[in-house]
C-alpha cells in the first residue's frame, strides 16, 4: 500500500458519505461510489473490502471525530466540572445536529452502532479514559475526592448515555421531548456526588 493510502481511503469515504445523502445506504453501492470518483470499482477494493466494509469505516471516522471533540475537553483549561459538563454536552449536541442536518449519515451510524458491538466498546473505551482524565485531574486540583478512579468514569458514561447514544436521541427528538435541561441536571448530580465538599467519598 503506497504512503496516500490515508488520502486515498478519505476520498473515498467522503463520496460514500455524499451517495449515502444524494440515494440513501440502500441505493449506495461500491460500483456507484467508484463512478462518482471516477474510477473502476477495483480500484476501490484495493483499500475496502466491500460496501459493509466502507460504512462501517464511515462510523468509525465519525467515532474518531466525537473522540477528538472529547478530547479537546478533557485537555482543556478550567475547572475539571466545567470540562466534564463541556464534554458531555458537546457529544449531544453534536448527536442532535447529526440528527437534524445529516439524517442519512445519523441513520447509517445508528444501524452499524446495533449491529458492531465491537466497535461500540472500543468507542466506550475511548471515552471513558476521556472521562476518567478529567475526573484524575479534578483530583489533583482538589476538586474532587474519588477513591475509585475506574468505577467513577464508568459511572458518568453509563448515566449519561442515554443522552448521547443516537438511537435514545432520536428517540427523544420524535418524542419532543427537550434532553439538554436533564442532561445539565445529572452532570449537576455526578459533580456534586464527585466533589471534596460534597458527598461521601467514591
Amino acid at each position: 500500500m503506497t504512503n496516500d493510502a490515508p488520502d486515498h481511503r478519505d476520498r473515498i469515504l467522503d463520496t460514500a458519505a455524499e451517495q449515502v445523502r444524494r440515494f440513501g445506504e440502500a441505493k449506495t453501492n461500491v460500483v456507484d461510489i467508484a463512478k462518482a470518483m471516477g474510477l473502476s470499482h477495483s480500484a476501490i477494493y484495493r483499500y475496502f473490502r466491500s460496501k459493509s466494509d466502507i460504512f462501517d469505516a464511515l462510523a468509525a471516522r465519525t467515532m474518531a471525530e466525537e473522540a477528538d471533540l472529547a478530547a479537546r475537553f478533557a485537555k482543556s483549561d478550567g475547572s475539571a466540572a466545567e470540562r466534564l459538563r463541556g464534554l458531555v454536552l458537546a457529544l449531544h449536541r453534536s448527536k442532535r445536529a447529526k440528527l437534524g442536518d445529516d439524517p442519512e449519515i445519523h441513520g447509517l451510524y445508528r444501524r452499524i452502532l446495533a449491529e458492531r458491538p465491537d466497535l461500540v466498546a472500543d468507542y466506550a473505551r475511548r471515552m471513558t479514559a476521556l472521562v476518567r482524565q478529567v475526573l484524575e485531574d479534578g483530583i489533583a486540583r482538589g476538586e474532587f475526592r474519588i477513591r475509585d478512579l475506574d468505577a467513577a468514569a464508568g459511572v458518568v458514561r453509563d448515566a449519561v448515555t442515554v443522552f448521547v447514544h443516537p438511537a435514545h436521541v432520536e428517540q427523544a427528538v420524535v418524542a419532543g421531548l427537550e434532553m439538554e435541561p436533564r442532561l445539565q441536571a445529572v452532570v449537576d448530580i455526578l459533580v456534586a456526588g464527585f466533589a471534596a465538599t460534597g458527598q461521601p467519598d467514591w
